[in-house]
């Protein structure tokens, strides 16, 4: 178990901030493209708690795959997102999601996410492109004064932090659109 500490801003424009963190010295550590498969009980008691589970596929660009299960706790207070954070690498993405369902669980939403990934000031910045959403920048580190440095440094201050999560916001936008899709991906088929 670990603790989450993020930060996440809706940007206009990844390059510009990949250009920064290319100008302050940071590490690429690759690009996937997500498939995020989130589920709840019937009673949606998860929700209720602001807990979360979701099993994540990562598949890179030569097609090497990571399958996480991930369960998250409810928010902490505070400005920046906190939360517990568990997860458990698995074999086998639709076999993790039967046992899932096996055990009670419903699909409730899956979508896709572009994500690009570097190493800078101690902390992990995600690059993330959603449909529907747009452009993202979290940053995620040891400590809340770490995290906050390199958004500094990223000139993102400007930019109002986001509590909310990408599976809340998704929500939230198919409901304020009429639309009742269980699955949301690219529209324009890229994997990458």
């Amino acid at each position: 178990m670990a603790v989450e500490i993020e930060a996440k801003m809706k940007v206009d424009d990844l390059s510009v901030v990949r250009e920064r963190l290319k100008a302050a010295g940071a590490s690429p550590l690759g690009e996937v493209l997500e498939k995020n498969l989130f589920f709840d009980t019937d009673d949606r008691s998860l929700l209720a708690a602001d807990q979360g589970l979701r099993i994540r596929a990562s598949i890179d660009a030569v097609g090497h795959r990571e399958n996480l299960v991930t369960f998250k706790g409810p928010r902490q207070h505070g400005p920046l997102k906190r939360r517990e954070e568990t997860e458990v690498t698995v074999g086998d993405f639709a076999a993790a999601a039967l046992l899932l369902e096996r055990l009670g669980f419903m699909r409730i939403l899956s979508f896709e996410k572009r994500r690009q990934s570097w190493s800078f000031g101690g902390c992990r910045v995600e690059l993330d492109e959603l449909p529907y959403l747009g452009p993202y920048v979290e940053i995620e580190g040891p400590k809340e004064d770490t995290v906050m440095r390199v958004r500094e440094t990223l000139l993102l201050t400007d930019r109002p932090m986001v509590r909310a999560s990408y599976i809340a916001m998704l929500m939230t936008y198919l409901q304020e659109h009429g639309d009742a899709s269980r699955e949301v991906v690219f529209a324009d088929g890229k994997k990458r």
